[in-house]
Parts: structure tokens; sequence; C-alpha cells
């Protein structure tokens, strides 16, 4: 799977990891998973406390570059912080599915946004650009939005948007019932290390493999 970093986004400083599993399947209440969530739940919640989290260097980060991007990350959080947060408020966070709560998992413990798609509903290559002035943006509710053109998407060569960079997910290519081959990306931001991005793919895949050991998974390619 090739992916491509657009220049315009290559001069902030953002980059991304991925890799693929294939020959998994989607579950949706998979005890020995909810177990594995729950776990990494307690962990969090003794491991952070919110004010904390805000002041930890690698949530810093991507705040840094949304407020460059023009959004402000008081309102619109990450997606690694959001996750994380919820789990300081509530002490929980909801079940989705087996490969959705893995990713969710790597990507609380490591603080870097993470993203599982359907790879069999991608049309590659992927490129990492600045969105385009009203191009759409369909969130996994299948609301739908335009974009201003500030913005920096994960879109497929068809030139549908499969994220909205650092926050949220687009429905397109999203997992489903049907999803055996999974694609992987980890988004990294200026002043984060590019090891730190790599090794969240890294644990989402040994994470999936751990599930699935007749998975076969891809090494970790960066695209920076």
């Amino acid at each position: 799977m090739e992916v491509v970093v657009e220049g315009f986004v290559r001069r902030l400083g953002i980059f991304v990891s991925h890799a693929w599993c294939d020959g998994v399947r989607v579950e949706v209440g998979r005890p020995d998973v909810r177990v594995f969530l729950d776990s990494a739940v307690r962990s969090i919640s003794s491991t952070y406390s919110i004010e904390g989290l805000k002041e930890h260097p690698v949530v810093r980060a991507y705040r840094n570059v949304m407020w460059r991007l023009g959004i402000d990350p008081t309102k619109v959080r990450p997606s690694s912080e959001a996750l994380v947060r919820r789990v300081l408020r509530r002490s929980s966070i909801p079940s989705i599915n087996s490969l959705v709560d893995i990713c969710n998992v790597a990507s609380m413990e490591t603080l870097i946004p993470v993203s599982v798609f359907d790879m069999g509903s991608v049309k590659p290559p992927l490129t990492l650009r600045r969105a385009v002035t009203n191009e759409e943006f369909v969130d996994l509710s299948g609301k739908s939005r335009r974009l201003s053109g500030r913005e920096v998407v994960l879109a497929d060569s068809s030139g549908r948007v499969l994220h909205l960079y650092p926050h949220k997910d687009s429905i397109h290519a999203s997992i489903n019932e049907g999803t055996s081959k999974v694609l992987v990306v980890s988004y990294g931001a200026p002043g984060v290390p590019k090891a730190l991005v790599s090794g969240a793919a890294a644990r989402t895949s040994t994470y999936i493999a751990r599930f699935y050991p007749a998975a076969r998974c891809s090494s970790v390619e960066v695209s920076a």
C-alpha cells in the first residue's frame, strides 16, 4: 500500500506510518478483547489525569499543529487524547468491535492517533494532503460536512476522504463485518518522534496478531 505525503503537509512536519494485517475477522462483543480493553482502561486511569494529560509533550504536539491548521484543540481533540479523556472522565470506553477496540487500546497507550480501515475498500495510493475547498467529509455516523480547504486529510485515489487529521475517521472504508484485511495508519506531528508513531502502528499490528494468530501482518512503513 503506497501512501504519499503532499509537499504542503510535509512542510508542516506531518507524516504517517502504516501497516496491514490479512486474515482477520470482525467480531462484536468478543469477551477476551473486552477484557483487554477494560485492562487498558484501568491502566490509563492510573497513569494520567485530566490536567496532566494536556501538558503531555505528545498531546501538546498534536494540539500545536491543530492550531496551525485553524482547528481549536480545546473544542476538537486529537483522537488519541479524546479517547484518554473519555476514560478519565467516565472510567470506561464503549466496545465497538474487535479491530476498533484493539486500535483504540494502542492509540491510548501511545497517545498517537491511529486509524484502522477496511483495506479491501481502499483504492490506492493514499495521499495525505491539504483538503480541497468544499470537499465533502462524511463521518462515521453518516453526517456530512464541507471542508474549508485548511484541513489535512487522508484520501484514496478515488478522492474519498478517509480521515480528517488528526481527530476523525470517515465512514468510507470503515471496518465492517466483511473486513478480512485491515490497514493500520498512525499519524505523526512535528515534534513527535517517528519511532513513536511507527511504534503505534506496530503495536496495533502486534495486538491484532495476538488475537488473530492466523493473521499475516506486514512490516511498518513510514511516509514523510
